[in-house]
């Protein structure tokens, strides 16, 4: 009996530290859902990605916008505050390249303004204007 009780005792263990690597992933993914439902929406996913720079997760931004772009590619301000977190991650090379492709892009002098104290100076590619 006592063996019995001793098998099932690690057998109900062992299912335990199965299940806890499936809970831990099922919250991932429930996390991750909410973070892409939050970045639907223009204003809603830069707030979230200003929430992420305030926490100090800058990857976590750049992921944000990343989301928010593929869904609205005509969101200057998103690709402004993108090119700023890449010089910020040390990617000047990426942030001016991508930059360099953005010759429609209407910009304020205060998206501007931060993509050049993230950037340093920083040419403004022509055809651009200021709003």
């Amino acid at each position: 009996m006592a063996i019995r009780h001793l098998l099932f005792s690690v057998a109900f263990a062992a299912a335990g530290l199965c299940a806890a690597p499936a809970l831990a992933q099922s919250a991932e993914l429930a996390e991750i859902d909410q973070l892409s439902r939050a970045s639907e929406g223009i204003p809603s996913g830069m707030a979230l990605a200003r929430r992420q720079i305030g926490d100090s997760d800058l990857i976590g931004a750049v992921a944000t916008l990343e989301r928010l772009l593929i869904d609205h590619p005509e969101a200057d301000d998103a690709l402004l505050l993108h090119a700023s977190l890449l010089c910020r991650l040390d990617d000047k090379q990426g942030a001016r390249a991508e930059l360099a492709e953005m010759e429609s892009v209407r910009v304020s002098e205060a998206g501007w303004a931060e993509v050049t104290a993230a950037c340093g100076a920083v040419p403004r590619p022509q055809g651009w204007g200021g709003q």
